[in-house]
């Protein structure tokens, strides 16, 4: 199958600090990728790079024609406004008429549980409803490409659990969307990821399938990654 994004030898530099050296890395339709690493590994630098809201200081990222991708943050953006109007903007952006914009968001927001907030302002809601709203902004947009960088580790664990619940529900539908995520929850990387990268000081060091990477011989094949797995490494 044609890999959706390509990065050729791809380095990133900020402000003059190298942040990725040289990525080779090919993610293809339907792929469930985790990235996982140190804090300043990279991880947030590569969703970056793969999403194109930084371009490669050297080397190439190339992705299919046509393609559509959201990106969703660790503590997501909320608009001073009605949490309809919120997700509703964006399809509003991208060329939807309002009225149908609107119908789109509410269905999004039941979806995640969240109708019964649409007319409340965003701004107000808890930590985990704002990364469910989140989702749902993403969701009706209906992107191919669905990056997350850290998701749930700012909310109490029965929030991390709604979020994730509902987030593997939308993986499942047919065709679900291909998944990129950073995440220091290594029980979220086995329930969630096809294929695990681990990344140390701006380099891939292991790119594994999820199985083979949590029970094959990884000390033997991947030694940092073994370190970083066992909590040896920072």
């Amino acid at each position: 199958m044609k890999p959706c994004i390509t990065l050729t030898r791809a380095s990133l530099s900020y402000d003059g600090h190298q942040v990725l050296h040289h990525i080779d890395l090919q993610i293809r339709p339907g792929e469930r990728v985790a990235l996982i690493g140190a804090n300043g590994s990279g991880k947030s630098s590569l969703l970056r790079l793969i999403h194109g809201l930084r371009p490669p200081t050297q080397g190439l990222r190339q992705m299919q024609d046509g393609w559509r991708v959201a990106m969703l943050f660790q503590r997501p953006h909320m608009l001073h406004t009605q949490t309809q109007r919120h997700v509703a903007i964006g399809l509003w952006l991208a060329g939807r008429r309002w009225r149908d914009a609107m119908a789109v968001a509410m269905d999004a927001l039941q979806r995640v549980g969240l109708a019964h907030l649409a007319r409340q302002n965003a701004r107000t809601l808890s930590g985990g409803q704002q990364q469910r709203v989140a989702l749902a902004r993403a969701w009706a947009l209906q992107p191919d490409m669905l990056l997350l960088d850290e998701p749930t580790s700012s909310l109490d664990p029965r929030a991390k659990q709604e979020v994730e619940q509902w987030l593997g529900a939308w993986l499942a539908q047919e065709p679900g969307p291909t998944l990129v995520f950073a995440s220091h929850n290594l029980g979220q990387v086995k329930r969630l990821a096809t294929r695990v990268i681990y990344l140390e000081a701006g380099r891939i060091l292991a790119d594994l399938p999820v199985d083979e990477f949590f029970n094959g011989p990884l000390a033997h094949t991947h030694p940092q990654a073994h370190l970083f797995v066992r909590g040896e490494t920072a």
